[in-house]
């Protein structure tokens, strides 16, 4: 299991770091941010969530929310990733560039 995914299930705060454009301008590529833990019924349209769609983990938009579905997932350029319930986290802080 990712330990990201860990950590956060067993209550931890972290912080993450992942490589990709897709959230730009709202997140540069190896962009810290603080994750805490949440499940999928916290979120709402807007929030950055880290999530695991098809068998990948994203730190993406939320963008679409359904009780049936769960999350609709997509990145800040218009591409949707697809539907998920496996949220495990919720980005509280974008941390400045080291």
């Amino acid at each position: 299991m990712n330990w990201k995914i860990q950590k956060l299930l067993n209550g931890e705060t972290i912080v993450s770091k992942e490589a990709g454009n897709s959230m730009l301008p709202l997140l540069k590529s190896k962009q810290p941010v603080m994750l805490q833990p949440i499940n999928w019924e916290e979120c709402n349209a807007g929030d950055i969530v880290f999530c695991k769609v098809r068998g990948n983990c994203y730190t993406h938009l939320v963008k679409g929310k359904n009780v049936k579905r769960g999350l609709l997932i997509g990145n800040n350029h218009g591409r949707i990733n697809g539907w998920t319930k496996n949220v495990y986290g919720k980005v509280i802080e974008i941390l400045p560039m080291s």
